[in-house]
């Protein structure tokens, strides 16, 4: 027994110190095998690897597992190889589980799962290192821009493998970019995307994301705030009256102006006319008391800044004092239409009906007056003479139709 145990382990030692002496003394090389299974790993730089060669039916054969130069690094379940990363995760007659800890570019590679048959089979894992790329930068050509204006940026994710994508949004709208992909002398891969845009004022504060995409990272973005200025823009808001402007009331006005930057001032005027003497302006409203019709015409607000020049119009335009009182409102006029309309309506009814009723009873009338009359002296004699008349009913006949 003993030496059976002690033929076993010369042997391990033996296949430990040269490995390639069994591949040499093999009859056959090795295959791939069918028997043996193995998976393909992606790592992030820095964490852990798991290899695993797992054996679908095994006799007992003896499992390994080599490095990309071949090297042994676990024969069952005895690590020769002097790398402490490696660490045995699971040994049974069905799996060989082995993790690779600090995972750097240098351990990239084919991994050889080998299992001792006859002929010996084999089954390979690729490690794939990802690095992330560095934090994204923006640059922007102008830092302040002018509304109309076309800027240009450019977002850079350095040093990653594989190479990075990057995406461009403003707002909530996709940009295009143009992508640029640079191999670095260490096989890494720097990627630089440019987008070029114009501005309106209404992208003023409005974000401009770069948005890298790389297998080892997620969310990975940079952003940049718009900062665009516009020329004013001017709107002129009544505050009293509400309605007709009438002989001897008040006319309150205020000018609104907003632009960046900020005008600093509005100036009002009135349009191809001189400015009424006692009107009052505080700021950006405009007051004039006791209107009358002199007064009318097209009162402007203008306001600047660096960028431009904007203004806004209102038209005065006074009525008697007593305009629009007694007239009838919106109500009023609404309730009078709608009584039109019934009599309108019952009007056009009545005529059908009398057309019809005159149509089915259209006739003639044939009346046999008292003739005596006609040959009276008198008015007495004609009555007497007429009333003898309608003794004889006979005498006098209708013809109703």
């Amino acid at each position: 027994m003993a030496n059976a145990r002690s033929g076993s382990l010369a042997t391990i030692l033996f296949l430990f110190v040269f490995p390639a002496a069994l591949h040499q003394g093999a009859s056959q090389e090795p295959v791939v095998s069918q028997n043996l299974v193995t998976d393909d790993v992606s790592v992030v730089e820095g964490e852990t690897a798991i290899i695993s060669c797992r054996v679908k039916d095994n006799d007992d054969s003896v499992i390994q597992l080599l490095n990309p130069n071949r090297q042994t690094i676990y024969f069952r379940d005895m690590r020769p190889l002097k790398d402490a990363r490696f660490q045995l995760v699971n040994f049974s007659d069905n799996e060989l589980r082995v993790s690779l800890s600090n995972v750097s570019l240098s351990d990239e590679g084919r991994y050889v799962c080998q299992l001792y048959t006859d002929p010996p089979q084999e089954a390979y894992a690729d490690i794939t290192v990802l690095i992330p790329p560095g934090n994204p930068v923006i640059e922007a050509k102008d830092e302040v821009l002018s509304e109309g204006n076309e800027t240009e940026m450019t977002c850079t994710a350095m040093s990653s493998k594989p190479a990075a994508t990057i995406k461009w949004m403003k707002g909530d709208k996709e940009l295009k970019g143009k992508p640029k992909v640079e191999l670095t002398y260490d096989r890494m891969y720097t990627v630089t995307s440019r987008v070029t845009f114009t501005v309106t004022k209404e992208d003023d504060g409005i974000p401009v994301t770069c948005i890298v995409d790389h297998p080892a990272v997620k969310d990975f973005r940079a952003r940049k705030y718009l900062e665009v200025q516009y020329k004013p823009e001017v709107k002129i808001m009544v505050g009293f009256p509400q309605g007709l402007t009438r002989e001897g009331e008040n006319l309150e006005l205020t000018c609104k102006a907003k632009g960046k930057p900020q005008p600093q001032r509005v100036n009002w005027l009135k349009v191809d006319d001189d400015f009424p003497s006692h009107a009052v302006i505080i700021g950006g409203d405009l007051y004039i008391e006791n209107l009358n019709k002199s007064y009318n015409g097209t009162y402007r607000c203008m306001a600047s800044n660096p960028l431009g020049e904007s203004f806004d119009d209102y038209v005065l335009y006074v009525y008697d004092s007593r305009a629009g009182e007694g007239a009838a409102g919106p109500v009023d006029h609404a309730v009078i239409g709608g009584v039109v309309a019934v009599v309108v309506f019952a009007m056009l009814c009545l005529l059908i009906v009398l057309g019809r009723y005159f149509a089915r009873h259209k006739g003639t009338y044939f009346t046999h007056e008292a003739k005596g009359a006609d040959d009276a002296a008198d008015a007495d004699t004609a009555i007497i003479n007429a009333e003898g008349g309608h003794t004889n009913s006979d005498e006098k006949k209708e013809y109703y139709i």
